[in-house]
Parts: structure tokens; C-alpha cells; sequence
């Protein structure tokens, strides 16, 4: 049973790593990416040994790592819990204003800047009514994703080192860069890291228990010209670039692409176009829930390609499919007590689960390949990578409980 009069220490925790810019940058070729990411980490460093998990470090590649040692007196299983410092390149993370509007009373939410958050866009205000939400001031994004799911983690150590009397194994903490720009997963060290299982808190609404993602291909498709001086260009040049335009200019308009599908059907969708006259590159990512139709998918495109360059005698194409991620399903059906802890600490905390798939992926598509099995459980952020989003003060506190009661979960079950 959780101490309701515990006092919470997430919302301060929050509204203080929000202040601080952590935005990844997608170009970079750097890990992390963007070295102010260290300044939050480090401060998380400092935090978890005075909360009193003496073993917390950074490594050389910006991953927090740190041990809440079990108080239970039986054997049970290592559980890790992760969030990402990173926000997205999408939209700034510097210089955030975050306000709270107590007591949401329902109807639209109007940010300083005159954006609106729309109720009618935002259909999960609806359940909101009372609660105290926060925004920025719309010029940022807030950092929800996933400074919630930061603080979140923190406030539960914090709990859990607080009450002794809640029995638990031993719980492994991460804190990681990048997430936003895929590479969350690219230095991290299962076996150092020591979890048999984990959970990454990422989610959006309450009572999110994500064990499925997209299965994840990028295709390269690189497009040669032949460029000569335009003055004398007659007949002998090839403008890459046309027939880029020409190649995109094919894809489907009714189908196969992020604005004319939802629930489980997957996509095509460019992402950059990037040339001249003698060399033109198109990259792709391709998605659905089913590994196979990737293949499916990246033929099509193929042969669209293919088909675009034979308009331009003199053009050739180079074609290359690189491997993302896979659906994290596939791991996770093999071991079904993670989900069914995590849906039953839902339960008992009166909040009815929402188990659904994710049109993305998260770091634990990754780990669960990497022999750490990982899903995804709310954070309670939305609007993520706009600068339209919002968290209830209400849905971090009850994260926190999430995250304390499932750690009982796992000791009594053991």
C-alpha cells in the first residue's frame, strides 16, 4: 500500500531538468550528440548518491547508471527502469518557460505565445478535469519526453529508500542520451548494466503498457547525374535532381505513407532529400508491425526507383536498405510475466490498462534484441516533439506509484 502522505518530489525534480537544454541533434556524428546533454546526467549523478545509491556513475559515453540494492530476503529478479535526458531536434528545448494551470476545469488550454492546446484535438483533457497540467509558454517544447519519466524514476528511489518496509529486489536505474535520434541504444552495456528485464517509462497516457513497436528499416536511395556546364548542357546533361523529383513524384498519394495510415499499417515516408545536378540522396524510413512487409515495402520502392532513373538515360541508381529495429513483441511473447506485472500494478493502483501498439519505437526495441527484455510503460507526457506539450501533475504522481508498486510485484512473486 503506497503512504499517501508521502510528499512527492517529482514535480520539483521535473521542473528543474526541464530548464536545462538537453535537444540531441540528428546531424551530428558525435555520441552524444550534443555534449550539453552531460550537464543534466551529471546532475543526475550527484542526486542519486545523495539519495543514497552510492554506486551512481556516468561512463564515457554519457550513460547514468546506478543500484538500489534489494531489501527482499529471497531470490528475485534484477529490474531496470529507464528514461532518456534527450529532447527531440524538432523543436527547441532552450531557455523553457513551464506554467501550471491548476485545477483544469475542461475546455481548450490557450499558452502565453496564443497557441492553443484544442480540447477537441486533445481528447485525453477530457479525463484531465481537475488536475493540474503543465505546459510551457509555447515558444519550447516542455521535455516531457522524457524528463517525465526522469523524475518519475527518481521520486520512486526516493520512495522506495524512504520505506524500507516495501520489499523489493534489486533495481538497476539508466538514464541514457540520443533516444530522439534513434542512437539511445548504441553504447549501452547489457551486461554492466545487470537487469534480467526493464522497463523503459517513456509512455504517454496513464495506464499505457506498450510491448509492441514498428519493425524498422531507413532505405538510401542515391540517384548519379551527369553534370556538365549548363551553358553547354544540351543533351548531355542528367539533373539528378529532376529525376529525384520525378522518383518522389511517383510514391502512392492515398496510401502507403504517415498521413494516410494509422493503427497497424505500416509506411513509406522520405525524410531528406539532399543533392546537385550530379548526385542526389533520398532517404526513407520504412515501418510496419510485420517484419515481412518491410522486405515487401522496400521492393516496392525499389522498384519505383528503378523505374523513375530508366526515364533519364545517363542516370543510375545505388540502393541500400539499413536494418533499425524490430518489434519488440517478438521477445517480450516469450516472456509474459513482464507484461502481466506490469498490467497488475495498474490494477491495484485502481487505473484500467491501456495495452497498445506503438506507431514508432523506443529504446527497448533495441535492448529486448540485445538480451535485455524491455517494454514501454507511461510517463504520462503528450504532444511529444511540439511545442504544444503537456503532463499532468496528477498522472507523474501516479507513475510514481506504478513504478513502486510494480517493484513489489516482482518481490512477491518470486
Amino acid at each position: 500500500m503506497f503512504d499517501e502522505n508521502y510528499n512527492f518530489t517529482v514535480i520539483d525534480r521535473f521542473l528543474k531538468y526541464v530548464k536545462y537544454d538537453t535537444q540531441s541533434n540528428e546531424e551530428s556524428e558525435t555520441f552524444p550528440s550534443d555534449p550539453k546533454q552531460l550537464e543534466l546526467s551529471k546532475d543526475l549523478v550527484d542526486e542519486l548518491k545523495e539519495i543514497g545509491l552510492t554506486d551512481a556513475a556516468m561512463d564515457e559515453h554519457g550513460y547514468v547508471m546506478a543500484t538500489l540494492p534489494g531489501n527482499a530476503e529471497k531470490d528475485v529478479p534484477v529490474i531496470g527502469f529507464i528514461a532518456h535526458v534527450d529532447t527531440a531536434p524538432a523543436v527547441t528545448g532552450k531557455d523553457v518557460k513551464p506554467q501550471i494551470i491548476k485545477n483544469y476545469q475542461g475546455g481548450d488550454l490557450t499558452l502565453p505565445n496564443g497557441i492553443v492546446i484544442g480540447a477537441d484535438a486533445n481528447p485525453e483533457l477530457a479525463d484531465m478535469k481537475g488536475f493540474d497540467i503543465i505546459t510551457t509558454d509555447g515558444t519550447t517544447l516542455l521535455g516531457a519526453d522524457d524528463k517525465a519519466g526522469v523524475a518519475e524514476i527518481m521520486d520512486a528511489l526516493n520512495y522506495l529508500i524512504q520505506h524500507p518496509e516495501v520489499k523489493h529486489g534489486t533495481l538497476k536505474v539508466c538514464f541514457t542520451p540520443d533516444e530522439e535520434v534513434g542512437r539511445g541504444t548504441e553504447y549501452f552495456d547489457v551486461e554492466k548494466f545487470g537487469a534480467k528485464y526493464a522497463y523503459t517509462i517513456d509512455g504517454g497516457t496513464r495506464g499505457e503498457v506498450e510491448t509492441e513497436t514498428f519493425s524498422a528499416d531507413a532505405v538510401v536511395v542515391t540517384i548519379n547525374g551527369i553534370n556538365v556546364h549548363p551553358g553547354y548542357a544540351k543533351g548531355k546533361m542528367v539533373n539528378s535532381q529532376k529525376v529525384a523529383a520525378r522518383f518522389i513524384e511517383m510514391l502512392p498519394k492515398d496510401r502507403l505513407s504517415p498521413e494516410t495510415t494509422d493503427g497497424r499499417e505500416g509506411y513509406v515516408h522520405p525524410v531528406s532529400i539532399n543533392g546537385n545536378e550530379e548526385k542526389t540522396v533520398v532517404k526513407f524510413i520504412i515501418r510496419d508491425f510485420i517484419d515481412e512487409k518491410l522486405v515487401e515495402f522496400e521492393d516496392f520502392l525499389k522498384g519505383l526507383a528503378e523505374k523513375a532513373v530508366a526515364e533519364f538515360p545517363g542516370a543510375t541508381l545505388e540502393y541500400e536498405v539499413i536494418e533499425q529495429y524490430r518489434n519488440m513483441k517478438n521477445i517480450l511473447d516469450e516472456h509474459p510475466e513482464i507484461e502481466q506485472n506490469a498490467v497488475e500494478a495498474l490494477e491495484r493502483l485502481n487505473i484500467k490498462p491501456i495495452q497498445s501498439a506503438i506507431r514508432g519505437g523506443t529504446d527497448g526495441s533495441r535492448l529486448s534484441y540485445m538480451g535485455l527484455p524491455t517494454p514501454n510503460l507511461f510517463a504520462g507526457g503528450h504532444n511529444f516533439h511540439a511545442n504544444t506539450e503537456y503532463v499532468a501533475i496528477q498522472d507523474m504522481e501516479m507513475a510514481v506509484k506504478m513504478i513502486v508498486t510494480l517493484s513489489e510485484i516482482w518481490e512477491e512473486k518470486a
